[in-house]
């Protein structure tokens, strides 16, 4: 009864606070403001995944700040970035294309852990457990397990888990935190973890062999990650995580992890900061955006389709630059609203290049980044600079 009544005061104070916010917002463009702000990751995560951001390298993609070329990774420090979340695939052979390389395998986000470290950035570490994307309509089995049945699976989990883990610790690379799984809304390593098939309480099991050899490869280390769980879109979470803690058993975890993106998500941007305030007070846990994304044009510059159209958008905020900057600065508004931690944006470095995948040559997110098509870095970016209230006695 307590945490019921709590509920709803905290929903209802979360509504006087939006009305309040979106009073001031409407005083205040963000587009005005000239004063930057750099956050410590632990007032608020100012993330970016940069998984692609070697292999376009490599494929002769050139970033540019005020002009000149420059090491990507540290563009993103000078413009805020406070953390990069990198994607972890078991064996995924079929990334070498023509070539010798792999890419998102273990050397890969090596590098990617390395390069961010040095300059200055934590990691999130995203294990997908599979040799490709993980995401709600899809939890392929890595080819190694795929004859295992589930004991065996179990060990292998733990094993794996626990090696990438303490590799990564033994060159000092230990991630400040770790996500148990991409998107698994209906379970993952399917047809184990598969939750309409197998039920919450093998997914739970999973996740908890997971969990544990986080735990246990991370007992000697200075850092000691936060553990993720990941689901998509926002008006899914209270009855997943419901679930996997009731029928689960799944309780030792750090953050609960969101996707949200303006073309998926039920979810409007003005009733995000209630729904994160109401997510966090009834399962006592973090609430952080791992991936979000939002235009800046409907163009594209390569014949790779964008996933992203001309309709894909919020008519508060076209699809200008400016727009994509506003969007984001309100969405961040909304997340410190509802007392969530942080927002981790969704490939931000996939600019066009000679880069090849299974679909197409260049990029269908290149309207999505925080990039001119001549590559040089936009607006954007400096949202997460913006000098947000509520963050660092801002008033």
């Amino acid at each position: 009864m307590k945490r019921t009544i709590s509920y709803h005061i905290i929903i209802c104070a979360a509504f006087v606070l939006l009305i309040f916010s979106q009073c001031t917002d409407r005083k205040n463009d963000p587009s005005d403001q000239t004063e930057k702000v750099f956050y410590p990751l632990d007032t608020f995560c100012m993330g970016a995944d940069l998984s692609f951001t070697n292999e376009l390298l490599d494929a002769g993609a050139v970033f540019k700040d005020s002009g000149r070329v420059t090491d990507p990774y540290l563009i993103f420090k000078r413009h805020g970035c406070n953390l990069v979340r990198v994607r972890l695939w078991h064996n995924p052979v079929w990334t070498m294309g023509t070539g010798s390389k792999m890419y998102s395998d273990l050397k890969d986000a090596e590098m990617t852990i390395k390069r961010s470290k040095e300059a200055g950035m934590a990691v999130n570490l995203d294990f997908h457990y599979s040799d490709t994307w993980a995401d709600p309509s899809k939890q392929q089995l890595p080819a190694a397990w795929a004859n295992a049945d589930f004991n065996t699976l179990l060990d292998s989990v733990y094993n794996y888990t626990f090696k990438v883990l303490s590799y990564l610790g033994q060159k000092n690379l230990m991630p400040e935190m770790v996500q148990i799984g991409n998107e698994i809304n209906p379970g993952m390593l399917f047809p184990h973890g598969n939750i309409t098939a197998s039920g919450w309480e093998k997914l739970g099991i999973i996740l908890n062999k997971g969990i544990k050899a986080v735990r246990d490869a991370s007992a000697t280390s200075v850092i000691k990650p936060q553990i993720i769980l990941h689901v998509a879109q926002p008006e899914n979470v209270q009855s997943w995580v419901t679930n996997i803690t009731s029928k689960g058993g799944v309780t030792d975890f750090d953050i609960i992890g969101l996707s949200y993106y303006i073309k998926w998500s039920k979810t409007p941007l003005n009733q995000l900061g209630m729904t994160i305030l109401g997510l966090k007070d009834l399962f006592r846990k973090k609430v952080m955006i791992v991936e979000t994304a939002y235009p800046w044009t409907s163009d594209g510059e390569d014949s790779y389709g964008n996933i992203f159209s001309g309709s894909d958008y919020d008519p508060l905020y076209p699809q200008t630059m400016e727009g994509q900057y506003n969007y984001l600065v309100a969405l961040t508004r909304q997340v410190i609203l509802g007392k969530g931690t942080g927002i981790q944006y969704w490939a931000p470095d996939w600019i066009s290049s000679p880069r090849k995948d299974q679909w197409g040559t260049g990029s269908s997110w290149e309207n999505n980044t925080f990039f001119d098509f001549d590559g040089n870095v936009i607006k954007g970016m400096e949202y997460m600079t913006y000098p947000y209230k509520g963050l660092m006695g801002n008033k």
